[in-house]
């Protein structure tokens, strides 16, 4: 029953923020998992809809979500169009004045976020370990997981140090995504990620 209830709330926050109806089989069975205080791993196509396995759930679950991306612009564009159906998403990373980063870092402390995107850099910071850890959580998205893996095509080794995570926030349901990831890749993702 409590299930159920956890997923109406999702698929209406799916229709008030995006529009939508339903999701794809795949979304939904990520978004389950994580509304069930679960891990999931997401192999979808780029525009296939992973950005809303782990928007949904943030919305839905008490605290915020943080997304871990490489991608600077990517961040800012997201973070601009959930400004703009409501939500509230902000950026941590290099590209922010320290005025900026003050400011967003005391709304995240506020609680005053649904979701905060991040780059492994800041996020992997001492300083900031420390201010998740007197924050409510909903989840940890990490984007772009293929980074992840020495056999992806976009190594990079800062997302070692992702199982922190893991270590630091046990509680906390994570997910991996990636549009890119043939077998040897998936299972190095899961591994190396603790999923």
């Amino acid at each position: 029953m409590m299930k159920s209830m956890k997923f109406d709330k999702a698929k209406k926050a799916l229709k008030k923020y995006f529009g939508y109806d339903k999701f794809y089989t795949t979304q939904e069975k990520a978004i389950k998992a994580v509304l069930a205080g679960k891990d999931a791993f997401v192999l979808m196509p780029t525009g296939g809809g992973k950005s809303i396995c782990y928007q949904i759930p943030a919305l839905c679950r008490e605290g915020v979500g943080v997304v871990v991306s490489p991608l600077i612009a990517l961040m800012r564009d997201q973070v601009e169009a959930l400004n703009q159906l409501g939500v509230r998403a902000e950026v941590l990373n290099s590209s922010l004045t320290q005025i900026k980063t003050r400011e967003v870092e005391q709304k995240l402390i506020k609680g005053s976020l649904d979701l905060l995107y991040v780059s492994p850099e800041k996020l992997l910071t001492d300083g900031f370990l420390n201010q998740l850890s007197q924050c409510k959580l909903s989840l940890f998205a990490i984007d772009e997981a293929h980074c992840v893996s020495q056999w992806g095509h976009d190594f990079r080794p800062e997302y070692l140090k992702l199982s922190v995570l893991k270590n630091q926030f046990a509680n906390i349901p994570r997910l991996a995504l990636t549009a890119t990831a043939d077998g040897p890749t998936r299972n190095d993702i899961c591994e190396r990620l603790d999923l």
